[in-house]
């Protein structure tokens, strides 16, 4: 397995061109082009890596000033995406997850389960969490295996079924979203837009960026909202005014570079989109466009996602005070719009629902990483990872509802191993309107606004 642990090691910002470069060969789009689109997809990449950065530049001492102001006194600290990855990939199951997760996707490529090219690799690594969390429960390595299958499969077949509309909404053409974290809160997204068409008030609002600059004029302009939001949050703590305005102007900054990093990525993309479309069209007659799996990280740059992914980073502080069954204090910022991105798809960039569905869907993680704590402290333990001084366990936060469904099954041996299966059955058939060629479910006329 060295060379999957090499190819790991190299990261994502390596990992990705690389992929887009072979793919752009193998879709007859020619070296020079294929060259040209991963170097733009690699410098859009760490172009967006230094943007995000500014979230725990200027507001990570914000949200350390609030935790030490509210003294929450939690047992679990949420440890992000960098450690949780380290951790998956370094387990029994993370050995082998890449060449299983290529497999997947090949075969159901062949059998027309999806139209997903998952080149996402270094993302495979939620799989892998999945299957570690289910072995570590279960004590059944097939069992940790069975259920890093069925995630994959899965989250294939919800970035199928999500991708239409992130072309409508956020306009990247010929990508889908495979990345456990955006893909699994797509049904979600989906149920709660159909249960805010039934409020009233709430059905009638229209908040998408276009209605807010339209009504606002340059108080609804991105960076405007990230001066404000960077600024009031400083107010929270009583920081001089020096500081307010630095941290307005940073988080203002923030709002303005993202989308411009992420149209870099875009622009390495279209050449492989518009060449895999060609391809199919010339050899697979009787296969619509297939779609190129990328990180949801290109979905960041719509407007909504970055204000509600501010907005909500005081909100995480008081509902990890609020909620009685939490033990999570939450530490890793930039991974909110990672969860909320496809929300932002689903309701068609609208801010307020975007912003509910955004705290119930962490209302949910907070139980969840509640509950699972001990379980990631004991792998994390049995890996030889050391967990923070004075902390009693370790958690992550944004980890997804399906994994974690996945490990309450666990719990339940071989019944449990029927529920897994009879939930990935069940997915499949939640998403069958969009496999196939016909529109899904939301493009209907009960999800629109």
């Amino acid at each position: 397995m060295f060379i999957f642990e090499w190819i790991v090691g190299m990261g994502s910002t390596v990992m990705v061109p690389i992929f887009i470069i072979i793919i752009g060969l193998i879709f007859g789009l020619g070296l020079g082009k294929s060259l040209k689109s991963g170097l733009t997809v690699a410098i859009g990449f760490v172009g967006l890596n230094l943007v995000t950065g500014l979230i725990g530049q200027y507001l990570g001492p914000v949200s350390q000033m609030l935790m030490d102001k509210y003294d929450l006194g939690l047992s679990a600290i949420d440890v992000g995406w960098t450690v949780a990855s380290g951790i998956a990939f370094s387990t029994k199951v993370g050995a082998f997850i890449i060449p299983i997760c290529l497999a997947v996707n090949a075969i159901m490529l062949v059998t027309k389960l999806t139209k997903t090219i998952n080149i996402d690799i270094w993302n495979f690594w939620h799989y892998a969490f999945t299957g570690a969390m289910v072995y570590q429960i279960s004590g059944n390595i097939w069992f940790g295996f069975l259920a890093a299958i069925v995630h994959c499969a899965v989250s294939l077949r919800l970035a199928d079924w999500g991708a239409s509309l992130i072309e409508e909404v956020v306009g990247i053409p010929g990508v889908s979203i495979p990345q456990a974290h955006a893909a699994s809160t797509v049904p979600i997204a989906v149920f709660l837009d159909k249960v805010y068409d039934k409020i009233p008030g709430l059905n009638k609002i229209q908040a998408d960026p276009e209605v807010i600059n339209e009504r606002f004029g340059i108080l609804g302009e991105p960076s405007t909202i990230g001066f404000f939001l960077g600024v009031i949050m400083s107010l929270m703590v009583g920081l001089p005014i020096k500081n307010i305005l630095t941290n307005g102007i940073g988080v203002a900054t923030l709002l303005y570079l993202l989308p411009r990093m992420v149209s870099i990525i875009v622009d390495g993309l279209v050449p492989i989109s518009t060449a895999a479309r060609n391809f199919v069209s010339k050899h697979f007659a009787d296969r619509e466009d297939l779609y190129i799996g990328m990180d949801s990280a290109i979905t960041l740059g719509h407007p909504t996602t970055l204000a509600v992914s501010v907005l909500m980073i005081p909100f995480l502080f008081l509902l990890a005070a609020v909620l009685p069954f939490n033990i999570i204090l939450p530490a890793s910022l930039t991974g909110v719009a990672f969860v909320v991105c496809l929300f932002t798809a689903i309701h068609k960039g609208n801010f307020v629902r975007t912003f509910i569905s955004g705290n119930i869907i962490y209302t949910i993680y907070f139980f969840l990483a509640s509950v699972f704590a001990p379980t990631i402290t004991a792998i994390a333990s049995d890996i030889g990872y050391a967990a923070t001084e004075g902390v009693q366990f370790i958690g992550y936060l944004a980890w997804n509802w399906i994994g974690s469904v996945f490990g309450l099954f666990a719990f339940l041996g071989l019944p449990g191993i029927i529920g897994v299966l009879a939930i990935g059955v069940a997915l499949f058939w939640f998403t069958k309107t969009k496999i196939g060629g016909s529109k899904p479910d939301l493009q209907s006329e009960e999800v629109t606004e």
